[in-house]
């Protein structure tokens, strides 16, 4: 929708669960857009392409309820008492950064994603086929004066076809996937692995587990290291500061973080429905800070336009941008083609 009308306004969920896709929500907008089409085709590149997997881009049936936006929530946001566009909604949106790794990341989040990506190339571009769409993964680390020195834990699940052996997968993964991904430095003969734990797993995707939209927030940001402020990402157009907000506090984070006034921050803005300026802008350096978190918080709102409509100018928020971010988390990713501008270090 934001290619052909970028101000476009979405608030739109997803349900799968068996061959059944929902979407529901309030979209208002000049972009006429075949639904189906994009849902088929997206399906189709996720992987979804076999009708045996239970869930399949050509069988699948799509159920569509779309509404406009409220003409209540619309007049809120288009005009503020501040005279420019009003916050679509109220919440506090967290941002954080940290210097343990190079994209400024949490370590195990960061981690965990290179796992999965690993596995969706192994499948896609190596081109091993007894690999399924369905996969997750979770990293443990041990920190000592909060630095992290060794893992702990890796899990690694993926789906998989019903010819092959739980034996070859588990060490398909551990040969071809955790030794690419994770460093040898962190391994120690303490570190304990557990692919496929639960045993074969064949039935995933939509068939396995209902997938509903904003299910995912906390593997969406920071993996649990940092606060969230609850409101999902996906789905939405950057009036909703659910989104924009969140973006922007990590893009002042990692700002703050690689200029080297903190090895640790954290940041929270909080809006109110309609208004445009933040009502509370706090900074937590965890200690590490160089001068006082009240000092950072000040300069914060002098350097960043923190309004839903500075955010927007700032990142470029209205071009079509999002795709990319239905997997493998929302941050810690460099720029691709321009995309990811929140990741950008540049003030």
């Amino acid at each position: 929708m934001l290619r052909l009308d970028p101000l476009s306004r979405v608030a739109c969920e997803t349900l799968v669960k068996n061959d059944n896709v929902i979407i529901a929500g309030e979209i208002t907008s000049k972009a006429t857009v075949d639904y189906e089409g994009i849902i088929r085709g997206v399906i189709k590149d996720i992987g979804y392409n076999d009708p045996d997997l239970g869930f399949c881009d050509s069988t699948c049936r799509v159920s569509q309820y779309i509404n406009q936006q409220s003409p209540d929530i619309s007049a809120g946001v288009d005009s503020s008492d501040e005279k420019e566009q009003g916050a679509g909604d109220q919440g506090l949106m967290f941002g954080f950064a940290c210097n343990e790794t190079k994209e400024l990341m949490p370590l195990p989040v960061s981690l965990a994603h290179h796992l999965v990506q690993e596995l969706a190339r192994q499948r896609k571009v190596a081109g091993i086929d007894f690999l399924k769409p369905d996969a997750k993964s979770q990293v443990s680390v041990n920190y000592e004066d909060g630095k992290p020195i060794s893992i702990d834990t890796i899990v690694v699940s993926t789906q998989h076809s019903k010819e092959i052996s739980l034996n070859k997968v588990q060490d398909f993964v551990m040969e071809n996937v955790v030794k690419n991904v994770i460093p040898a430095n962190l391994i120690t003969k303490e570190t304990k692995y557990f692919i496929n734990p639960t045993g074969i797993f064949v039935i995933g995707g939509p068939v396995g587990d209902c997938g509903l939209t904003g299910r995912k927030i906390i593997v969406d940001t920071y993996g649990g290291y940092s606060r969230h402020g609850g409101g999902a990402f996906s789905g939405k157009d950057p009036s909703k500061v659910d989104r924009s907000g969140a973006y922007m506090a990590r893009y002042v984070a990692k700002n703050l973080v690689a200029s080297g006034i903190a090895s640790k921050c954290e940041v929270q803005i909080a809006y109110a429905i309609g208004v445009a300026k933040p009502v509370a802008v706090f900074v937590d350096t965890f200690g590490t800070g160089k001068v006082s978190d009240q000092d950072i918080a000040k300069g914060v709102r002098e350097i960043f336009s923190l309004t839903p409509k500075g955010i927007i100018d700032t990142l470029g928020l209205l071009n079509p941008i999002y795709r990319p971010t239905a997997t493998y988390g929302h941050f810690g990713r460099e720029p691709i083609n321009g995309k990811f501008t929140w990741e950008r270090i540049d003030k």
